[in-house]
C-alpha cells in the first residue's frame, strides 16, 4: 500500500472512530455532543491540511527522483514556507547546478578532445573492454589504409595489415619504431586506461620519416666525413710513400725487382679502391640541390634498362613495358634521377637472380605514377624494416648506399617513393612524381 493511502485511510478511520464516539454520546450526554462534533470538525479541516500537504510534499520528492532520473538539471524548486523541507529545496537546487555546470564543462571538454583527436597527426586507436577498436581518428584511419566504418567493433590483428600486425604485437607499455609504407618510419605505442573499474587499451602511431630521415641524415654525415678525413689522409700519404718507393726498384735485381714493383702496385691499388669506397659513402651526402627541368622519363628508362641489360646476369631476364605514353614529362634533375633509376633497376636484375620478370609501368596522367617490378623472392621483414638505412644491406657484399643514395635523390625532388612487397610476392618500387614536367 503506498504512503498516500496509508495516510488516507489512517484519517479516515480516526474520524470514523470519533464519529462513532459522537454516536454514543448523543444517547448518553446530549449536551456534551456540541463539543465533539466542533472538535471532530476542527480535526477534520486541520487534517485535510495537513494530509494535502504531505501529498504536495510526496509530489515534489516524486517530482525531484524523475528530473534527477532523467538528467533534467535545468529544473529548479522553489522555497515553500517549510524550513526543513526548504532546506531540503536548496540542497536539491545547489546539487543540480553543481550537476549542470560539471556536465557543461565535460561536454565541452569531450568536443574538444575531439577536435584535438581529429586535427593530431598522430593516429590514436582507442579499444574497447575486449580489444575491439571502439574508435580512432583520421589519422589513424589515413595509416592503417581503411575508413573508420571498417575498423570500428574489429581486432587490430583482423586488419590484416603490416602496421595493425606490428600494433597487434605490442604488449600494454611497449613502445617500438617500425618501418611503414616503403620508406616511412613510425612509432608505435600500446597505453592503457581505466574506465568504470576495467582496463581498456588504446595505440598511439607517430610518423617519424621526415624526423628520423634529418636525424640520421646528420649522424651519418658526420661520421662519415670523420672518416673519410682519416682514411683520405691515410691513403694520400701512404700512396705518395709508395710511388717514392717504387724508384728504389731499379737497384734490385731483375727477379726481386718484379716481386717487389707487383707487390707495391697491389698495395697502391688497394688504397686506391679503398678512398674510393670512402668517396662513394660521402658522394651519398653530398649532393646538391637538384637542377629541376622537364625530362622524359621513357628516354632515361630506355637508356637505363639498355645498360643494365647488357650485364652477364641479366641476359636471361625478360622486361615488360606498360607505359601510358611513348613519351612522359615529369620535372627532374635529368642526371639525378637516372643515376636514382640505375640504382633501382639493378636492385631488381641482381633480385631476379639471373632469370625472371621485370615489368616497368608508368602513368601518364597527373601525378605520374612509375612502378618498377621484379618477379625476386620479395622483401624479408628485417629488409622492410631497415629500407633506406645507410650501411645495411642484404647483398654478401652490398655497402648498403644504393638505396641510401636513391632516398637522398627522390626525398630532394619531393617525390614520393615506397619499397614494397605485393600481393603477389612480388617486390615494387614505386616513385609519384608530384611536380609534373611540361
Amino acid at each position: 500500500m503506498s504512503f498516500r493511502a496509508r495516510l488516507v485511510t489512517y484519517f479516515v478511520v480516526v474520524h470514523l472512530a470519533l464519529a462513532g464516539l459522537g454516536g454514543w454520546l448523543v444517547w448518553t450526554q446530549p449536551y456534551a455532543l456540541v463539543g465533539v462534533e466542533i472538535a471532530i470538525l476542527l480535526s477534520l479541516g486541520v487534517g485535510i491540511a495537513l494530509v494535502r500537504r504531505a501529498i504536495a510534499y510526496r509530489a515534489l520528492a516524486a517530482d525531484a527522483r524523475r528530473l534527477v532520473h532523467d538528467e533534467a538539471f535545468t529544473s529548479r524548486f522553489l522555497p515553500v514556507g517549510e524550513p526543513d523541507l526548504d532546506e531540503m529545496i536548496g540542497l536539491y537546487n545547489r546539487m543540480v547546478d553543481r550537476l549542470r555546470d560539471e556536465r557543461v564543462r565535460l561536454a565541452e571538454q569531450q568536443q574538444f578532445l575531439a577536435q584535438v583527436l581529429d586535427a593530431s597527426p598522430s593516429g590514436i586507436i582507442v579499444l574497447g573492454f575486449d580489444d575491439e577498436v571502439a574508435s580512432l581518428n583520421p589519422a589513424a584511419a589515413r595509416l592503417l589504409g581503411r575508413p573508420s566504418a571498417q575498423v570500428t567493433g574489429r581486432r587490430v590483428a583482423a586488419l590484416e595489415t603490416p602496421l595493425a600486425a606490428a600494433l597487434a604485437a605490442l604488449a600494454a607499455g611497449e613502445s617500438h619504431v617500425v618501418g611503414f609504407d616503403g620508406a616511412s618510419r613510425v612509432r608505435i605505442s600500446r597505453g592503457q586506461f581505466v574506465d568504470r573499474g576495467f582496463p581498456r587499451g588504446f595505440y598511439v602511431v607517430e610518423e617519424l620519416t621526415g624526423e628520423l630521415r634529418q636525424a640520421e641524415r646528420s649522424a651519418y654525415e658526420k661520421l662519415i666525413r670523420v672518416m673519410s678525413h682519416e682514411v683520405n689522409n691515410t691513403v694520400a700519404s701512404s700512396t705518395s710513400l709508395l710511388q717514392s718507393s717504387l724508384t728504389y726498384a731499379r737497384e734490385l735485381g731483375a727477379d726481386s725487382r718484379a716481386d717487389f714493383e707487383g707487390a707495391l702496385a697491389v698495395v697502391i691499388a688497394r688504397t686506391t679502391q679503398l678512398n674510393t669506397f670512402m668517396r662513394g659513402f660521402a658522394d651519398v651526402f653530398r649532393l646538391p640541390p637538384p637542377a629541376v627541368q622537364p625530362v622524359d622519363l621513357v628516354a632515361i628508362l630506355e637508356r637505363v634498362v639498355r645498360l643494365q641489360s647488357a650485364r652477364p646476369e641479366a641476359s636471361a631476364v625478360a622486361w615488360h613495358w606498360a607505359l601510358d605514353a611513348p613519351a612522359i614529362r615529369v620535372a627532374a634533375d635529368p642526371a639525378q634521377l637516372e643515376q636514382a633509376l640505375v640504382n633501382i633497376v639493378k636492385n631488381a636484375v641482381e633480385a631476379v637472380g639471373g632469370a625472371g620478370t621485370i615489368a616497368i609501368r608508368a602513368t601518364a596522367a597527373s601525378p605520374v605514377v612509375l612502378v618498377i617490378e621484379d618477379s625476386g623472392p620479395g622483401l624479408t621483414a628485417e629488409a622492410q624494416a631497415n629500407l633506406f638505412t645507410p650501411f645495411f644491406s642484404t647483398k654478401p657484399n652490398g655497402q648498403g648506399i644504393g638505396l641510401t643514395l636513391v632516398s637522398e635523390i627522390l626525398a630532394g625532388h619531393d617525390f614520393d617513393y615506397a619499397l614494397e612487397r605485393t600481393d603477389r610476392g612480388t617486390t615494387a618500387f614505386r616513385i609519384t612524381f608530384t611536380a609534373p614536367g611540361t
